[in-house]
């Protein structure tokens, strides 16, 4: 399994296209990815592995939870496959730019097994600056840290 770790800026250019990290692209190994939008503030991109567990986990609710059908409708209605060109950019669909505000520069981080793109004011707000507010992340420091 890939570990995806930093937080790069990139731009979008004017067809969609955002560069992976060279550490990423090294990391996934030419592997195909899926893109989507799960959380309304950013889009994630999954390697295969990594979505072949998602993919599990969405058919287990789908026949156990009925009530979560329009969800993961939603969910999965907004995926994409996607393949890293040969300088290792990947196409954004318009559809998912809007949805979370990508336009000109773009946070693009990792998070251990997954990679994330973020508008830079969004990813300030939402992570920043409400990490700088809570004051009850020492245990949960301590359970990772030790």
């Amino acid at each position: 399994m890939a570990s995806f770790l930093g937080r790069y800026e990139y731009q979008l250019d004017p067809k969609g296209r955002v560069s992976l990290p060279a550490d990423f692209r090294k990391e996934a190994d030419g592997s195909r990815f899926v893109l989507l939008q799960w959380e309304p503030t950013h889009l994630t991109l999954l390697p295969m592995d990594v979505w072949e567990g998602v993919q599990a986990r969405i058919l287990e609710l789908r026949r156990t939870q009925p009530a979560m059908l329009n969800r993961l409708r939603r969910i999965t209605s907004r995926a994409v496959h996607v393949d890293p060109d040969k300088q290792g950019r990947i196409l954004i669909p318009a559809g998912l730019k809007e949805a979370v505000g990508l336009e000109g520069t773009v946070v693009v981080t990792g998070n251990v097994d997954r990679i994330e793109f973020w508008d830079p004011e969004t990813f300030a707000t939402t992570v920043e600056r409400a990490t700088l507010d809570d004051e009850d992340l020492t245990d949960l420091d301590v359970q990772i840290f030790g």
